[in-house]
């Protein structure tokens, strides 16, 4: 005897015979008749009677429902506790992450994490491009990737959830903020100001480069790759910053003033993983990314 018997048998007790026992286990009509014969040849009686079309439990097959519904809850049961042991319940989970999305959304997807599996510890580790996040995730160094793009990132290598879109603003100079009481600036109110600039290749510096291409003069005080940087270096009042959205909280709380930039460029952010054999700690991350993107549903 074992459980599929057991299984089988209770499918047609509790859908009244063979056929609608065997549509719900999806299987085919006489499998399920040879299984239910094979039981009874081990047990050595019959367990239906069977009357036409229909079937009748017996008196054997009566005292065996109770047994039968035990042993099969016993080993859910004992699966559900593996299932639980092989879960997210220690451990480490590896990603990467370029320096913007790093702020946000990835802030807030860590605290989700954390407080769902506070037994797992994250190692988040720095990428300055979407190729560098992508390498990472592929060759498995990292389960996890989070990268911004000036456009929705596509990879035939990963999987690519897009999570949301973060439109570049303004982080003014409070030393020079002539802008005015408006909430947004035209790039040509950035001529003759400084500014603090990211290296060659990020969004952000496109657009500097780009109003400069179209002729407003604007003056790169500083270019810096740690975007750690940027924001004291617009407190000390070297110059304006050009960043995604995700900063704004920070700049904000450190009483620095953040306008929008007309017309408005975006940074598109994506979570990318690898398209088999995830980790149940990498599975469940996904899982909150993916609850982000429900709560922002910005992500085309």
């Amino acid at each position: 005897m074992d459980v599929r018997q057991l299984k089988y048998f209770l499918a047609v007790v509790d859908h009244g015979g063979f056929t609608r026992a065997a549509e719900h286990l999806i299987i085919a009509q006489p499998s399920l008749s040879q299984t239910i014969k094979g039981l009874e040849r081990e047990l050595g009686v019959s367990l239906f009677h069977r009357i036409g079309r229909r079937v009748v439990l017996s008196e054997a097959g009566e005292e065996l429902v109770g047994p039968a519904r035990v042993v099969v809850r016993d080993l859910e049961t004992a699966r559900a506790a593996i299932d639980d042991l092989r879960g997210v319940r220690s451990g480490r989970l590896d990603v990467i992450a370029m320096p913007s999305p790093g702020i946000e959304p990835l802030t807030s997807m860590i605290d989700a994490y954390a407080q769902s599996h506070p037994a797992v510890t994250l190692n988040v580790a720095a990428a300055f491009t979407p190729d560098e996040v992508t390498e990472a995730v592929r060759t498995g160094s990292a389960e996890i990737g989070i990268l911004g793009a000036d456009r929705p990132f596509r990879s035939a290598e990963v999987e690519v959830m897009h999570l949301e879109q973060q439109p570049l603003v303004l982080i003014v100079n409070p030393q020079a903020d002539d802008f005015g009481d408006g909430e947004t600036i035209g790039r040509q109110d950035l001529e003759g100001h400084r500014v603090v600039a990211s290296q060659r290749g990020s969004l952000m510096r496109w657009l500097v480069d780009d109003a400069l291409a179209g002729g407003v003069q604007v003056q790169i005080a500083a270019e810096v790759a740690h975007r750690t940087s940027v924001l004291p270096l617009v407190l000390a009042g070297v110059g304006h910053a050009v960043m995604p959205s995700s900063w704004t909280p920070l700049a904000r709380a450190a009483g620095l003033r953040v306008l929008g930039i007309e017309p408005t460029t975006v940074l598109h952010v994506a979570v990318l993983s690898r398209p088999a054999d995830l980790t149940p700690a990498a599975q469940a991350f996904l899982d909150i990314a993916a609850q982000h993107t429900v709560d922002h549903p910005s992500a085309p």
